[in-house]
């Protein structure tokens, strides 16, 4: 049951991006140029998510599972920390360098994308270099080596 809510789920998702144009990067990025020609019309994809998104999460909290019965803990409070902050710097950068984020990404896949699949492997390949580098990287960026990454 669990595998049927989740295929479902991301059906719909996928659908969704499809259908808003959120998996067209000029789409996106004609959406996050605020200083030429902005294209406001995601942002009623945007509150569309939200009014979606705020009853569930509502639902989900007062009952503590999900559809498929697991237990659910919606957290309160997120530590704001340095890995936090580099990595919405970096999705922010990467998102508005070539107006992918990952759930569309993954959604153009299904066109045949040559784009996407470039941009999927190299989320890939972030993804797993994120964990054995952050050690290295905060350290080279602490005040006793000079502010410096590298």
């Amino acid at each position: 049951m669990a595998l049927v809510i989740a295929l479902s789920a991301g059906l719909i998702f996928g659908l969704g991006l499809t259908v808003s144009r959120m998996i067209d990067p000029a789409k996106v990025l004609g959406f996050l140029n605020l200083g030429g020609s902005w294209d406001p019309s995601l942002s009623l994809v945007m509150a569309s998510a939200v009014l979606v998104a705020l009853p569930a999460f509502y639902w989900v909290e007062r009952r503590g599972r999900d559809l498929g019965g697991r237990s659910v803990a919606v957290p309160r409070k997120w530590p704001l920390d340095a890995r936090l902050i580099a990595g919405s710097a970096l999705f922010g950068v990467g998102w508005g360098l070539v107006g992918f984020c990952p759930g569309p990404a993954m959604a153009s896949l299904g066109l045949g994308s040559g784009r996407s699949l470039i941009f999927v492997v190299a989320m890939a390949v972030g993804m797993l270099a994120v964990d054995p580098l952050w050690p290295r990287l905060r350290r080279a960026a602490s005040p006793e080596a000079g502010n410096r990454v590298g």
